[in-house]
């Protein structure tokens, strides 16, 4: 029986950090790290993510053998990959991030997976020796060609305090970066400034018929004042590798008295195809910390073609369920 139309939750969804959807036919298929391993869930539903299935175990040493952070997972060629940011050590400083790819064997999204290892993400892709500190690395397609995106620093450095910039590359494959990274994006703009360590981070692709953006979170991540920012393609016939084609504005999703530090978002349909919801994380005090929990909203499109994503929902508030979702 489906739901009625007064049918609402309310959030959090379930707690946790860097939430991420993939939505293929009739399912949704979210992705999570715990420790030292990798998880998937599948559901008919954005307001329920179903059980984890645990599907890849970092290796006891090696470049990925700590800090599994911000799996991605996403369908490509027919092959499922599952693009992740790890690190040589556990704990911090955290200055050893590289990102690094997953590619199943077969066309089961829950496995198994090859490691594909790390991805190249620094300035000379003829010495392999050379990759940057890299995170939240994201595909997408764009005129045909794919490209990766993520968070990076200039040089690596022995402080993890250090300033994170939005980098893009050119990919021959889904496992291959084939260019030099190009930087698109650095906390410059008063919005992204003033805290105790600038940065950009957590790039999400969004598309809105022939427009390009690219919504990502600033401030930090640790702190109430955490915050998303958006990058837009001038025009989509642009070559995305070139800096001055991306239009910087922001702040486009902001927290408040009530909802604290809201970031690392990605995108979802509603199971009905008729609305657009946002999946982001928030912190559940306003003191320092990375206590956290994810929390979905349905959000808009404004005349221009960019997105609304309004204010954050406070816990109290109960939301209509998205359009289409049943029992």
């Amino acid at each position: 029986m489906g739901l009625s139309q007064e049918a609402t939750f309310k959030n959090p969804i379930r707690n946790g950090a860097d939430p991420w959807v993939f939505q293929k036919g009739d399912h949704y298929y979210y992705c999570s790290s715990s420790g030292g391993s990798i998880a998937i869930s599948k559901s008919s539903k954005l307001t329920d993510h179903g059980v984890f299935q645990k599907v890849w175990d970092a290796p006891d040493q090696g470049w990925n053998s700590a800090n599994i952070w911000a799996p991605e997972l996403h369908f490509i060629n027919s092959h499922w990959y599952i693009y992740y940011a790890a690190g040589k050590k556990s704990g911090g400083p955290f200055i050893h991030q590289k990102s690094g790819v997953l590619k199943s064997v077969g066309k089961d999204p829950f496995g198994p997976y090859e490691d594909k290892g790390m991805l190249y993400t620094g300035d000379d892709i003829t010495d392999p020796g050379s990759v940057k500190w890299a995170i939240d690395l994201t595909p997408f397609k764009h005129e045909g060609s794919l490209y990766a995106i993520w968070s990076g620093w200039k040089i690596d450095s022995e402080t993890d305090r250090t300033p994170q910039h939005l980098y893009i590359a050119k990919m021959s494959d889904p496992t291959t970066i084939s260019s030099n990274r190009v930087k698109i994006s650095s906390p410059e703009e008063s919005w992204e400034t003033g805290g105790e360590l600038d940065l950009n981070e957590g790039p999400q692709v969004l598309k809105n018929k022939n427009l390009t953006f690219i919504i990502y979170s600033t401030r930090e991540s640790w702190l109430k004042d955490y915050r998303l920012g958006q990058l837009k393609l001038k025009d989509s016939t642009l070559d995305p590798l070139v800096p001055e084609n991306w239009i910087k504005n922001g702040p486009v999703f902001l927290g408040n008295h009530a909802v604290h530090g809201v970031g690392h978002c990605s995108f979802a349909k509603s199971p009905d195809s008729s609305e657009d919801w946002i999946l982001y994380h928030s912190k559940k005090v306003a003191d320092p910390g990375w206590n956290r929990d994810i929390r979905l909203q349905p959000f808009k499109w404004r005349v221009d073609g960019s997105p609304d994503f309004g204010n954050p929902v406070s816990l109290d508030k109960r939301i209509p369920v998205p359009s289409g979702e049943k029992e």
